[in-house]
């Protein structure tokens, strides 16, 4: 069964098989890498760099920790655009790309910015819509919840619309829409 709702938000969440959380976004080959390169970078902390100066080794373990989750998690967000970029039908290789080339991380921050808003067919006719919409632009399906005076969206909790103060048991909404009722 589809899972229209996201606790505490009133947009449409995508749903696949067994539910999908934010953790299963980041795929093995990333998860392999990332702890690969946590790994060679403790050895170059630890292993590779002089070792003469004993007094240094706190700096040392400092810097191989924080540097090894620096680019560990900087693979992990790589891994996690890689699948992104694909979710949200953008240009994959484009976008994988920038993220990698730009420095220090810029190239994420530029994709997180610009990246399209993730689209999902309508239950009823299948046309492919954002997740922002509340009904659907070719059949009129009612995707979620709005007031009836104002057309704003509204929680399934609500009793009352927050911006107009409107009663929405009043409005008739489908049964589907209706969680919370007397």
């Amino acid at each position: 069964m589809n899972r229209f709702w996201s606790q505490g938000s009133d947009r449409l969440q995508e749903n696949t098989a067994g539910g999908e959380d934010q953790l299963s976004m980041l795929p093995t080959w990333s998860v392999v890498l990332a702890i690969i390169v946590f790994g060679a970078v403790q050895y170059l902390f630890h292993g590779v760099l002089p070792h003469h100066k004993h007094e240094l080794l706190p700096m040392r373990l400092l810097m191989g920790y924080s540097w090894g989750t620096a680019f560990a998690s900087y693979v992990l967000l790589v891994g996690y655009v890689s699948r992104d970029v694909r979710r949200r039908r953008m240009p994959a290789g484009l976008w994988m790309l920038i993220v990698v080339v730009m420095p220090g991380g810029i190239g994420a921050v530029v994709y997180f910015l610009l990246r399209q808003p993730m689209v999902i067919p309508c239950p009823h006719c299948s046309t492919e819509i954002t997740s922002s919409v509340h009904f659907c632009p070719q059949c009129q399906f009612q995707l979620a919840p709005v007031c009836g005076r104002c057309f704003r969206g509204v929680q399934i909790t609500d009793v009352y619309c927050t911006q107009c103060g409107h009663d929405l048991a009043e409005d008739h909404a489908p049964a589907r829409l209706r969680v919370y009722s007397d």
